[in-house]
């Protein structure tokens, strides 16, 4: 029996859902590269602090500031990770944008 190109069987749907849902990374680099101790830069290639730890799997905790608060970055702001985190937006930008509070469900 032939299906119509518009149709697909229950297994072609579960192979392409997959590949878009689960398989797909959802980050240009690979979040395992971030580091402890590594800078994080913006895309000024201003030093905007350090990386203390990863929180949960989206998030970065950065070291406490000067007045002692920690900030916490989305990965969706990592625009690629080498010796540096460097992100996709000016540090005036990411510093009204940061939280000082763990996301929720982190």
């Amino acid at each position: 029996m032939t299906l119509p190109n518009d149709k697909q069987t229950p297994s072609t749907q579960s192979s392409s859902q997959s590949s878009t849902s689960g398989g797909a990374k959802p980050y240009p680099f690979d979040a395992t590269q971030i580091k402890t101790g590594m800078p994080i830069v913006c895309s000024e290639d201003g030093t905007l602090g350090i990386v203390d730890r990863m929180e949960g799997k989206s998030s970065i905790k950065l070291n406490k500031d000067k007045a002692g608060v920690h900030h916490y970055i989305p990965l969706g702001w990592v625009s690629r990770v080498d010796a540096k985190v460097h992100l996709d937006r000016p540090g005036a930008q990411a510093m009204r944008e940061w939280k000082t509070a763990a996301p929720i469900g982190a």
